[in-house]
């Protein structure tokens, strides 16, 4: 018999052990799982916590998403492009995201094929995929097999632009990417499909042409841009947002019936209220507080959150639901909503509306003085909301500015809101969350879809009301979950990179700002970061920084933490009108409870799920460059007029290329080439996010405020080119090394010849 190499319970183990069991782990293992295995208590789990720490700065061990495994090893679910066949004609797909210096060559996946592939499981060369991965016996150098959970997107053979016609027939296009900039593609006449000066057309680009422009032809039009209304459609078709409903979908939408009480309590009597932006078209959640009259509980609450029910409506399987998951959630624009679900369910079944019957899955919790939640359960109901308030009206009320639609409600109901809002602000305060400062900013159009003005939204009480309430019930929907053993998505977001970690502290020592190394990271770290910087001309910059050191929060059927709320379990619960995760989690709670129909199915585990995150967290990051992009064409257009005008600024980005401005104004974002920065050669120095001056040591650093000139627009990119007014401030001229100074040196000479060209 073999003898086993791990030490007895509760002795350390050495470091080739705990390499020797990561390894031996079949999926990934996280600090809890060594502890138990190893026996390891109360100051041995501190020192293993070290000891593991040491082991990922030495690269022995990887972390990803709070699990430890040995680096080069892929994760469950990847995205991944298709890049080749085998000899057998097998698809061979590699990692989009692998770090070649530390890992080496990107692993090959080879994608398995089944013989009557559903839609969207018959990927292609080119196509970027969405993969389950499995780790196989080793076939000709590939030890990964996949199979395609959802295709991406497609090889791009054509070109997204607007249509320009020609005088003679044919005419141009106008490159929507701003890759593509300036780089136009004739459409012969005859290939123009009999599109109009100002269309929204997909071009296929006829290859091999060498002088001139690229040929191309019309192959769909799209639509008219004619003035900035339609400027969305060019996100959506860019971004492939699916924004037109299946017929059986609508139908199905249509002949839902208005739920009753049968199954339901009855909290029609609860003065519910739902507080929101003054143009929200949909009101998904309500609210409702009243002192705690237990007399084990003085000072305390009981808080209401009402949410729609959706799962009553758009149940597993259904047209509605097929549907939801492939849209992952609802795209917010500033001239329209492209949203996840029909406008029969999400502006009228399951919008909260005043003084009307709706049907909703609520969670009564029980609030002590201190903040913290004691208890809470949920309920099914049946409720009629009081009112419908706007952010502004509620803060208004409670500062004795009441309304018609206020006046009545301030006693019973929105001052015991208030006053449970100030007890969770203490539980918040003590939780120290990570407390960033980064304004934002709200395009308002006119009537025919032109911006009118570019506003920063005042953040008020109720705002950050509204936002305990429902964090406070997220957390209590994954408790329950978790309790429960029902399978669940979560919102997560891990801890920041050790590698953006280090970057951060180098870059807060150029700001005499220290930044401890080792230990555990805490949101309470990087708060006190931002207390030291508060009032100071570095504020802005360092908020940034701390933004960029942070990780992206996702969706995970696999529970790592919310970093940035510093919450241990956390689930999306209120929002099932716009979000598919939120809807997984109320099926869920059907289902855990006993609740009745809807629930999430049986047969569903956390393969399922790790698969429906993936999907929902691309649509997410789909949503939010497609609003980005759609943000900055407007902006684009509403300073198109005044080129030549100057305006004031802070630098938002530094790269090789060049810096990255936001204006003051407008929250503009454009660029200066690096080429066109002061009379001498800048270079870039990445620890201090800075463009340095080569001989002066003059320096453009990141969050330095800046006057730039409005030197070319492009409206249908979003682009704005800027040029520098202001002087860099002083620093040391940091000439770089011989070699790189000659190869800077052929880079200038490179781009004189093109402009003496050009010119």
């Amino acid at each position: 018999m073999k003898k086993s190499s791990r030490p007895r319970s509760g002795e350390f183990p050495s470091r080739d052990e705990l390499l020797a069991f990561i390894r031996e782990q079949p999926g990934k293992v996280g600090t809890r799982e060594i502890a138990r295995a190893f026996g390891l208590k109360n100051a041995a789990r501190a020192e293993l916590k070290r000891v593991l720490r040491e082991l990922a700065d030495q690269g022995d061990i990887e972390k990803r998403r709070k699990k430890l495994h040995h680096p080069g090893i892929l994760p469950s679910t990847v995205l991944a492009d298709v890049t080749a066949r085998d000899a057998d004609g097998d698809l061979i797909a590699t990692p989009d995201e692998w770090d070649e210096e530390m890992h080496g060559p990107a692993p090959r996946i080879r994608i398995h094929t089944p013989h009557r592939p559903r839609p969207g499981e018959a990927a292609g060369l080119g196509d970027r995929v969405l993969l389950r991965v499995e780790e196989t016996e080793e076939d000709e150098g590939i030890r990964h097999r996949g199979r395609v959970i959802k295709i991406i997107d497609h090889p791009k053979h054509r070109v997204l632009g607007i249509f320009r016609k020609g005088a003679h027939g044919g005419g141009r296009l106008e490159p929507v990417d701003k890759k593509m900039l300036g780089r136009e593609i004739a459409i012969p006449p005859g290939a123009t499909a009999e599109a109009q000066d100002g269309d929204l057309v997909a071009v296929e680009v006829s290859s091999g042409r060498r002088l001139g422009l690229a040929q191309g032809r019309v192959a769909e039009k799209l639509g008219s841009l004619v003035t900035e209304r339609a400027v969305s459609q060019i996100a959506i078709h860019s971004h492939s947002i699916p924004h037109v409903f299946r017929r059986e979908t609508l139908n199905e939408a249509e002949a839902a019936k208005p739920a009753t009480l049968h199954g339901r309590e009855d909290w029609r009597k609860v003065p519910f209220v739902t507080i929101d932006p003054p143009d929200a078209k949909d009101h998904d959640d309500a609210v409702h507080a009243e002192p705690d009259e237990a007399h084990n509980n003085k000072g305390g609450y009981i808080v209401s959150v009402a949410i729609a029910d959706v799962a009553h409506y758009v149940t597993p399987g259904s047209a509605l639901d097929r549907e939801a998951l492939v849209r992952g959630n609802s795209v917010y624009f500033p001239d329209r909503v492209v949203p996840m679900l029909p406008e029969r369910i999400s502006n009228d079944l399951c919008s909260l509306r005043p003084r009307e019957d709706r049907a909703a899955l609520a969670v009564r919790m029980t609030i002590g003085a201190d903040g913290r939640k004691r208890a809470h359960t949920f309920h099914r109901i049946l409720m009629k909301s009081a009112a419908k308030l706007s952010y502004q009206q509620a803060q208004f009320a409670v500062s004795g500015r009441t309304d018609e639609d206020t006046e009545s409600l301030l006693e019973p109901v929105l001052k015991p809101l208030f006053a449970a809002y100030e007890t969770l602000v203490r539980a918040r305060t003590e939780r120290q969350p990570l407390d960033l400062d980064l304004p934002e900013r709200k395009i308002l159009l006119k009537a025919d879809g032109t911006v009118d003005r570019v506003i920063r939204p005042e953040r008020l009480e109720a705002h950050r009301l509204i936002e305990e309430m429902m964090i406070l019930a997220n957390v209590a929907a994954a408790e329950t979950l978790e309790r429960a053993r029902i399978p669940l998505i979560y919102r997560v977001h891990d801890e920041p990179a050790i590698e953006k970690a280090n970057a951060l502290r180098e870059f807060l020592a150029t700001l005499d700002i220290s930044f401890a190394k080792g230990g555990a990271l805490r949101p309470a770290a990087f708060n006190r970061i931002l207390s030291q910087v508060k009032g100071r001309d570095s504020e802005q910059l360092v908020n940034e920084i701390v933004l960029r050191t942070q990780a992206q929060a996702e969706y995970a059927a696999e529970n790592y933490g919310h970093f940035g709320l510093n919450l241990r379990r956390y689930a999306h619960f209120t929002s099932p009108i716009r979000r598919y995760a939120d809807l997984i989690v109320h099926r869920g709670l059907i289902r855990a409870l006993k609740l009745g129909h809807g629930a999430l199915p049986e047969a569903t585990d956390g393969t399922m799920l790790s698969e429906v995150a993936a999907s929902i967290s691309a649509a997410e990051r789909r949503a939010m460059l497609a609003e980005r992009d759609t943000s900055d064409r407007l902006i684009a257009h509403f300073l198109a007029d005044r080129v030549g005008a100057t305006f004031d600024g802070r630098i938002s980005g530094v790269t090789r290329a060049g810096l990255f401005v936001k204006l003051h104004e407008t929250g503009a974002d454009g660029f200066v080439p690096a080429r066109t920065i002061g009379d001498e050669y800048f270079r870039y120095d990445e620890k201090a996010h800075a463009m340095v001056g080569r001989d002066s040591g003059l320096r453009y650093r990141l969050g330095d405020s800046v006057t730039v000139k409005l030197v070319e627009a492009a409206p249908v990119a979003g682009a704005l080119r800027f040029e520098l007014l202001s002087e860099g401030q002083p620093g040391r001229a940091s000439r770089p090394q011989k070699r790189g100074r000659d190869q800077d040196e052929r880079r200038g000479e490179r781009h004189r010849r093109k402009q003496r060209k050009k010119r």
